[in-house]
């Protein structure tokens, strides 16, 4: 995984859903409301991933009728290595926590 970023709690937060469910395909709403990241701060991080190559892009298909398709997003295979490699080292350094859900009871 030779390349290290520095990642913010956003782009960390982003990682954490998107491993969620590694296969799903996902729209940017969805990724808005599941991070509580605001366009302005989601968009930029999804297009820097793409660009690395750790993010695969695609038209949504099945649109419903009077509503233009979605873009949708998901790790790409080296990018969810890297994604759980980023998630594991920030947690280790204690830059980010486990999310509840991952939390032991």
């Amino acid at each position: 995984m030779g390349i290290r970023l520095r990642n913010s709690r956003q782009t960390l937060l982003l990682l954490e859903a998107f491993l969620s469910n590694p296969s799903h395909w996902i729209h940017g709403y969805a990724l808005s409301q599941a991070t509580d990241l605001a366009s302005g701060t989601l968009y930029p991080i999804l297009m820097r991933l793409e660009k690395l190559g750790w993010l695969e892009t695609r038209w949504e298909q099945d649109s419903k009728p009077g509503r233009p398709p979605r873009h949708l997003y998901r790790l790409s295979a080296n990018g969810r290595e890297w994604a759980r490699a980023e998630l594991r080292a920030a947690r280790e350094s204690r830059f980010f926590r486990q999310s509840a859900s991952e939390v032991p009871r």
